[in-house]
């Protein structure tokens, strides 16, 4: 894409915008927003997104925010976006401190800094006069952390079938690509039994002994190192004391896996485990599969493999924007972002970084330094206008993302 005047000019604001960028950042940071509790921050961005002048700024019923850039016609529809939520709960105290240009605080990078990033990428179309060819949605999604489990992004493709990409501000590096996701699947699997006195009812299946062996059988599997595949078990909690048979107990197991196959097999050698631990327990006592403990597995979190090719267009525009701002770019290994559910469905997406650096991410001791930060929103503003294409002057450059 052959850079105008105006794109220059965005640039330009680009540099001049990054502390006022830095102090949204710290101001977004400070709003607690746990997922399923991102309402008191959704709102506020909410705010910062009409102020900007976007078109028909708005909340669906899931939580997510977000309002249009309407292009002159003819071009993809692009939706970019921030996650409004942090993986933190809500007596977490999120006031921001800084030490020797460093700034610490739960959530000052992750997402507070995409957040940010979004709305100075935002002011400086606005600033430039730039009209793209194709629309830009901006927005916010709730849900992204932990048992969020993406649903704002779920449901914002479920009800916007007309995108044809997608991109997540999340991480900092201006030079990453992550144009890959890690699958995962979570569960929580119950145990349940007859229970009894220890002594006098000596003999009954236990729920926290069937339990265990499950918890035994599954870290003893072996899984594939290329594609990654990983499984774990997080917790147990079951039992009242122990002078009681445990009529309870519960596990939460976490699976992931860089491979859609990997992942599909090793749940399914997770099911037959806990089949099996069922069955010894019972059968180690003489009871039948009626009267003696019994297991069911609640999938809690079903975040897909993204699997995309990088050679495809999202991938190269992402590429040759790197290399126009003088960075050597880089192609990230998989990780777990808002990306992963439009890729699974067919929608070229990406993860990029909101420049800066930072370290301690999901940590009490958080931290960003603004070094160097304003490369984010420029490679972020470049590779917007690669996809969605602008006309400018006498410039033509026509949107490299096609329509679905």
């Amino acid at each position: 894409m052959k850079q105008s005047k105006s794109v220059n000019r965005a640039l330009e604001f680009l540099f001049e915008d990054d502390i006022r960028t830095l102090k949204e950042q710290i101001a977004l940071a400070e709003i607690p927003a746990p997922p399923f509790s991102e309402h008191t921050r959704a709102v506020d961005f909410e705010k910062r997104l009409q102020s900007l002048g976007l078109e028909n700024v708005r909340r669906d019923e899931e939580g997510n925010v977000y309002g249009d850039h309407k292009g002159s016609g003819g071009g993809p529809t692009l939706f970019v976006s921030a996650h409004l939520d942090s993986v933190f709960s809500a007596d977490v105290d999120t006031a921001v401190t800084e030490k020797d240009g460093v700034y610490y605080g739960p959530g000052i990078t992750d997402d507070a800094r995409g957040l940010a990033a979004l709305l100075s990428v935002v002011r400086a179309l606005k600033a430039a006069g730039i009209e793209t060819t194709g629309d830009v949605i901006f927005g916010g999604t709730v849900g992204e952390e932990g048992q969020g489990d993406l649903r704002g992004v779920k449901t914002f493709f479920s009800e916007n079938k007309n995108v044809d990409g997608f991109l997540s501000i999340d991480t900092v590096s201006p030079q990453e690509i992550i144009y890959t996701g890690t699958g995962s699947y979570r569960y929580m699997i119950r145990f349940r039994g007859p229970g009894g006195h220890s002594f006098g009812s000596f003999g009954t299946p236990s729920a926290v002994h069937a339990a265990a062996r499950a918890t035994a059988a599954i870290a003893d599997l072996e899984t594939e190192s290329e594609p990654k595949t990983t499984f774990n078990v997080g917790m147990i909690e079951g039992g009242a004391i122990p002078t009681a048979i445990a009529e309870t107990c519960e596990m939460g197991v976490d699976i992931r896996s860089d491979g859609i196959a990997q992942l599909k097999a090793l749940e399914e050698k997770i099911q037959r485990i806990v089949e099996r631990a069922v069955r010894v327990e019972n059968e180690r006592w003489g009871y039948g599969e009626t009267k003696g403990v019994a297991a069911t597995m609640e999938k809690i979190g079903d975040r897909p493999v993204a699997p995309q090719s990088d050679g495809h267009i999202i991938v190269q525009t992402a590429w040759h924007a790197t290399e126009a701002l003088a960075l050597t770019p880089r192609l990230a290994k998989p990780v777990s972002t808002d990306a992963n559910f439009p890729i699974s469905i067919g929608v070229p997406s990406l993860t990029l970084g909101g420049g800066g650096e930072a370290g301690a991410a999901h940590s009490l001791d958080e931290w960003y330094q603004p070094k160097r930060s304003y490369l984010g929103p420029q490679r972020i503003l470049l590779i917007i206008l690669g996809l969605a294409g602008i006309s400018l002057e006498s410039i033509l450059s026509p949107p490299l993302l096609p329509k679905r």
